[in-house]
C-alpha cells in the first residue's frame, strides 16, 4: 500500500527522488481519506516551497486540507492534468496523480522524512 522507494510526511504527503529532483503528491490513504478530489490549487513554476510548509490546497466533497511541502525547493513543473482531471489523485496517487516536481535547495531535508515502515506504523496509529 506504500511504496518502499518512497518518503512520506505525516501530514501524508510522499516524496521521490528522481534524478536529483524530488516529485510529491499525497498518499493513498490520504486520497482514500478525502474521498472524491473536486479542485486542486497548485504553486507556479519557479516559485519556492519550504518543508512542512502548505504548497497548496486540495478540496474533496468530504472536506479542504493543506498541501504541505516534504522538503524544501524550486517547483519546477506542476501536473497540469489535475487542473481539469483532480481525481486523478483518487485514481493513482503514486502515479497520474503527482502534484509537483521539485529541485530540493537543502539535500538532508530528505533524511528527516519518514521512511514507508514509519509512515505505515503512523497509518496504523491513525486508523
Amino acid at each position: 500500500m506504500f511504496p518502499e522507494d518512497l518518503r512520506y510526511t505525516k501530514e501524508h504527503e510522499w516524496a521521490r527522488r528522481e534524478d536529483g529532483r524530488i516529485r510529491v503528491g499525497i498518499t493513498r490513504f490520504a486520497a482514500d481519506r478525502l474521498s472524491d478530489v473536486v479542485f486542486i490549487e497548485l504553486p507556479r513554476p519557479g516559485s519556492t516551497v519550504t518543508q512542512m510548509q502548505t504548497f497548496g490546497v486540495i478540496e474533496s466533497v468530504k472536506a479542504v486540507s493543506d498541501l504541505y511541502a516534504p522538503v524544501s525547493g524550486t517547483v519546477v513543473e506542476v501536473n497540469t492534468q489535475l487542473a481539469e482531471r483532480p481525481e486523478l489523485v483518487n485514481q493513482d496517487p503514486y502515479g497520474a496523480g503527482w502534484m509537483l516536481l521539485l529541485d530540493p535547495s537543502d539535500p538532508t531535508e530528505w533524511e528527516r522524512l519518514l521512511s514507508a515502515e514509519e509512515y505505515r506504523r503512523l497509518v496504523g496509529e491513525e486508523a
